[in-house]
């Protein structure tokens, strides 16, 4: 972890850019939240950590200077900290600068934060796949706050988009998994339906 800490009692902001910009996955009583963009990182999928089960790809970022990231700010309460680290486990907490956020009214007075996956852990040995379980609460959130237009922005800006897909929807293994509607449904796949991509996969 890095940056300096919160006060105690007071707040904290971190900006999700993957499941966190889905509210419905939140698991605590968040203060407040708005769409924002940041500068200087890039997102991409890469392999999670070695880890027992299946050989997933999750959302990360990397530095950037030329990249911009649409996600969601997230206003905390700093009590509430420690679980969301738990949460993302397996991944920094990096300090980010007030300037590198854009966003409509003004930022929260108090630490910002973003969460980047701890690359030097190994990563599963099988090739990744995407969860679409994972895929579809992160496509579901960046909809809801910045509308086809930045859904769009989401696959067209992030990296590694040709792993092939795990299609776990029907029994999700993603522990936050969300309930679309049929336009949602149709919407995600068609979005993620390019040539070239790799058949989509069952881990069995």
């Amino acid at each position: 972890m890095s940056g300096r800490g919160p006060a105690p009692g007071g707040l904290v902001a971190y900006f999700g850019y993957g499941s966190l910009v889905n509210r419905a996955t939140h698991r605590t009583a968040i203060v407040a939240a708005m769409p924002a963009r940041l500068s200087g990182w890039r997102r991409l999928w890469r392999p999670r950590p070695d880890m027992p089960g299946f050989p997933a790809a999750l959302l990360s970022v990397r530095r950037d200077a030329t990249a911009t990231c649409d996600g969601l700010l997230v206003v905390d309460r700093a009590a509430n900290l420690a679980a969301v680290d738990a949460r993302e486990a397996r991944y920094h907490r990096r300090a980010i600068a007030p300037d590198s956020l854009a966003l409509d009214g003004p930022l929260p007075d108090c630490p910002l934060y973003l969460y980047e996956a701890d690359v030097r852990l190994p990563p599963h040995p099988r090739p990744p796949r995407i969860l679409r379980s994972y895929l579809d609460a992160v496509m579901q959130g960046f909809l809801n706050e910045h509308g086809e237009p930045g859904l769009a922005r989401f696959v067209a800006e992030t990296e590694n988009f040709d792993i092939a897909i795990d299609e776990d929807r029907a029994s999700p293994r993603y522990p936050r998994a969300v309930r679309l509607s049929p336009a949602e449904r149709a919407l995600f796949d068609a979005l993620v339906a390019r040539p070239g991509r790799p058949a989509a996969a069952d881990f069995g």
